[in-house]
C-alpha cells in the first residue's frame, strides 16, 4: 500500500457496530487478504517441496489467519501431486518487548 492511498469508504464494507465509531477508512479489504493469504500458501507449499512443514501460531491475535492459511495449505496438500506432513503447534507470548 503506498503512503499516499486513502482506502475504501468505510461504508462499503459491512463493519460491527462497536467498531463503527473508532474507524474511518478500510485500507485492505477483506477478500484481497484471503487472496494474499492463498498466495502465501501456495508458496509456502511450492517453497517447503516435499519437508515436512511444522506451523507455529502465536496466540491469541494469530489465530483467524493461522487458521485460513493452514485452511488454504489443506486443500493444496489434498488436491496436489504429493502430500506434506503438517505439525500444528501454539504458542502463547508473554510480551513482545
Amino acid at each position: 500500500i503506498r503512503d499516499e492511498e486513502s482506502g475504501y469508504n468505510k461504508h462499503l464494507f459491512c463493519i460491527p457496530k462497536h467498531y463503527e465509531e473508532d474507524l474511518e477508512r478500510v485500507f485492505i479489504p477483506h477478500g484481497l487478504i484471503l487472496d494474499r493469504t492463498e498466495r502465501l500458501a501456495r508458496d509456502i507449499m511450492q517453497d517447503m517441496g516435499n519437508h515436512h512443514i511444522v506451523a507455529l501460531c502465536v496466540l491469541k491475535g494469530g489465530y483467524k489467519f493461522f487458521a485460513d492459511l493452514l485452511d488454504h495449505i489443506k486443500a493444496l496438500n489434498q488436491n496436489g501431486d504429493k502430500s506434506v506432513p503438517v505439525t500444528v503447534d501454539f504458542v502463547r507470548i508473554k510480551s513482545y518487548c
